[in-house]
């Protein structure tokens, strides 16, 4: 299972855990990914990701996926979250 947003393509990152002896041990910062069900009003369709918090926040902020695609530049955007802006586009 790939600890990877659908949307926006944030993944793991690492890192260290340092200590109060400024000890450096190596550790992974995973993103809070949530499988959610997200509606796009232009196709009518409901599509079930799995989103990091912080995507799913600026969704909401935004007024929807629909409204979210479109304001955002394809280079921000995975794979994913490509076609289904380009499916939204066509239908419009």
């Amino acid at each position: 299972m790939a600890r990877r947003c659908d949307i926006s393509g944030t993944g793991v990152m690492s890192g260290n855990n340092v200590s109060h002896a400024n000890n450096k041990t190596r550790r992974r910062f995973l993103p809070n990914l949530q499988v959610v069900s997200l509606l796009s009003e232009t196709l009518g369709r409901v599509f079930k990701l799995k989103v990091c918090t912080k995507t799913l926040r600026t969704i909401e902020h935004n007024g929807g996926l629909d409204a979210y695609l479109e304001s955002t530049s394809n280079t921000k955007l995975s794979a994913e979250a490509k076609k289904i802006k380009k499916s939204i586009a066509g239908a419009k």
